[in-house]
């Protein structure tokens, strides 16, 4: 992320980040659904995206599929009725059989 902004890390660090419990963790602020990432931005029907998107860390990279929203059918939908995400609920069912799949072919 600080070479995509053309900043070296701890210049990045002091403007864009935080420590929590002893770990870095970007800086939030308040945005219309809560805290939002320093790098989120919302367009005027507050649909979100992320102004660092080709350089955004592996948290947001698989951004909704954590464990936590797998959990359930209610924790997913829970969470796609309080972001929302326009991507959630849409799109082909990939079985995690061919996800696996595609993740060992890509280590490869």
């Amino acid at each position: 992320m600080a070479a995509h902004l053309g900043l070296s890390e701890t210049d990045f660090l002091k403007q864009y980040a935080h420590r929590i419990d002893g770990k870095w963790s970007l800086k939030e602020r308040k945005g219309p659904a809560g805290w939002d990432c320093v790098f989120l931005t919302r367009d005027g029907e507050g649909l979100a995206g992320c102004s660092l998107y080709r350089a955004r860390p592996v948290q947001c990279r698989t951004w909704p599929f954590w464990p936590e929203l797998l959990s359930s059918p209610e924790a997913w939908e829970s969470a796609r009725r309080e972001t929302p995400c326009p991507g959630m609920g849409s799109g082909k069912v990939i079985p995690v059989e061919d996800i696996v799949r595609r993740l060992t072919e890509k280590r490869n």
